[in-house]
């Protein structure tokens, strides 16, 4: 399963090109290969498990080099703030926060596209990310503690150009599906969501509901799939949850598509 949650990763599009989102330079990589050969700790929450994905990505090129990485950066033991990863490509130093999400397009919230995509369960967003790494993540290199930190590597904050490694997928609403991103990667949308009241329409199809890890993955039809019947039961234990999962469905003509299925 990690090789498949591998390719699904490297398959994710970046959310944006060069520095077209609020000025964040986008890291520029290109793979050069799908295989893999570590194991990871599979108790790690998603975001971590990525970071080992990009971590292994980043490895197998010549011209990068990592230096460190999870940096905590600490004030007499108070944590201010955590640097993904440093490195040098071609002989240059950068800070990397790396950031992989899934995000829901609902033009309810906000003004712009931006505003608009939202997390599964209506508690993050992309305009807080957006905010965070300009406020809080990206700061943290210009901090005194984090130059005292910098100076055991023999950097200074001046030397080092600060880029993000953003992917996600993205999903529109089941009822507007041909919704035309300007800003974003249009590449990035990779399915639906429905609500409750939408669910009888699928009472024809099949589903499955993967493990948060396999959110990487790309569907496939090996699997134990579960009747219009089945998951109506366990769909009807998310919403009384409120927890919005992703699924898998399976269509009547044998298409198989990622849906999310959200409570609100």
């Amino acid at each position: 399963m990690l090789q498949k949650r591998y390719i699904g990763f490297l398959n994710t599009p970046f959310l944006w090109k060069s520095n077209s989102v609020a000025n964040l330079n986008q890291f520029e990589i290109v793979s050069k290969s799908n295989k893999i050969d570590i194991s990871i700790d599979e108790t790690l929450r998603l975001g971590k498990y990525v970071e080992r994905f990009v971590s292994f990505e980043l490895e197998q090129h010549e011209n990068i080099s990592i230096l460190a990485e999870n940096v905590q950066i600490q004030d007499n033991k108070i944590t201010l703030g955590e640097l993904d990863c440093l490195l040098l490509k071609d002989n240059k130093p950068i800070h990397l926060e790396i950031i992989y999400k899934l995000y829901l397009y609902d033009s309810s919230v906000g003004a712009n596209e931006i505003d608009h995509l939202i997390g599964p369960n209506r508690k993050d967003s992309l305009k807080e990310k957006i905010t965070k790494l300009k406020e809080k993540q990206l700061p943290l290199l210009n901090t005194p503690q984090c130059e005292n930190y910098l100076k055991t590597l023999s950097l200074t904050p001046e030397d080092i150009s600060q880029q993000v490694y953003f992917k996600a997928q993205l999903f529109v609403p089941f009822s507007n599906q041909d919704v035309q991103l300007k800003t974003l990667n249009s590449k990035c949308i990779v399915g639906f969501y429905i609500n409750r009241n939408q669910l009888n329409q699928f009472n024809d199809c099949k589903f499955y509901v993967p493990k948060k890890k396999d959110w990487l993955v790309r569907p496939h039809t090996n699997l134990k799939w579960l009747n219009f019947n089945e998951f109506e039961i366990i769909a009807k234990d998310y919403f009384e949850q409120q927890f919005s999962p992703l699924c898998w469905v399976k269509f009547k003509n044998g298409e198989l598509k990622k849906m999310f299925l959200v409570w609100w």
